[in-house]
């Protein structure tokens, strides 16, 4: 079963899934496994692998996706970029994924290496996810014949943070056409990226649906638990954190107490956007368990 059949027919319950990336750091690999171990004990629907900017971690990102479905009963969703690389390569590596018994991707489009301002794209190479979308398609179809159209490709979306002058949200319109195009590429699904208040996730599938988008948009959901990471991931996505929320943590008597104050708004996102229909929640880890396990007890999602 492909994560595309999760979403096929109404769930009685939400899905469950979790982000992981291939360890950095000497500590990141001694403790990967712990948490791997630690977050497949919630029976997760699966584990989405991340794919460095450029494939810079493609190495290692498949070694996690193996060690996922050698060790784990979890589907492994693996993440792909079209970002510096030619249209040749990225079908050899999807191939070798295939062969692993890979049969779930995430079709990005991906961003340039950081601090590499002469970086320059590869002139045989993708530029848009809906194009690697179509490449997915076609070198499943070359590698497993009929049974590559049972593939599941995903693909992500953005609510992003901004308001208008009467608060309330608002989409991208590009983001909600380049979703358009996903799905007519062949997308099953899509994950959004950050956002921290439900309204946004709830605006972008109304605009979605009205656009025509009919593919299932679960919301990815960061715990509120640490200010610091909160800050970091604005100059990563920038994507706001609303200030109410950081003054809350920041405020806090201590870490415990700013923990607990963003456990607590992070169960109330869960919920809030459980309540607007959401078919799942994808959590984003960091390749830690502690809060996402508080989150999902405290939400009773398990």
């Amino acid at each position: 079963m492909t994560t595309a059949t999760l979403y096929r027919s109404p769930r009685a319950t939400p899905s469950v899934s979790f982000e992981l990336y291939p360890p950095r750091t000497p500590r990141g690999r001694e403790t990967i496994g712990r948490t791997i171990g630690a977050l497949a004990s919630q029976i997760p629907d699966y584990f989405s692998i991340t794919y460095g900017a450029s494939g810079s971690t493609r190495t290692t990102s498949r070694e996690l996706i193996c060690r996922v479905l050698d060790d784990t009963p979890v589907t492994p969703l693996a993440h792909l970029t079209c970002v510096g690389a030619s249209a040749e390569d990225l079908s050899e590596y999807v191939a070798t994924l295939l062969e692993a018994g890979v049969r779930d991707f995430l079709a990005l489009r991906g961003d340039p290496p950081a601090g590499e301002p002469d970086w320059q794209p590869h002139p045989q190479g993708l530029t848009r996810a809906s194009e690697l979308v179509h490449l997915l398609r076609q070198t499943a179809r070359e590698h497993l014949g009929d049974e590559g159209d049972e593939v599941s490709i995903s693909v992500a979306t953005y609510p992003g943070g901004a308001y208008a002058d009467d608060g309330t949200p608002m989409i991208a319109r590009d983001d909600v056409a380049a979703l358009l195009e996903k799905q007519a590429a062949g997308a099953d699904f899509a994950i959004t990226q950050l956002f921290y208040d439900a309204r946004h996730y709830a605006e972008l599938v109304r605009q979605a649906r009205a656009a025509g988008v009919h593919i299932p948009i679960v919301p990815g959901v960061l715990p509120l638990t640490d200010p610091n990471r909160l800050r970091r991931m604005v100059e990563l996505t920038g994507v706001p954190v609303p200030p109410d929320l950081l003054d809350h943590l920041d405020s806090a008597a201590d870490k415990d107490e700013a923990y607990q104050r963003g456990l607590a708004a992070s169960v109330r996102l869960v919920h809030e956007v459980v309540e607007t229909g959401a078919p799942g929640i994808h959590f984003y880890t960091f390749n830690s368990s502690r809060a996402v396990l508080d989150l999902l007890r405290e939400s009773g999602l398990r």
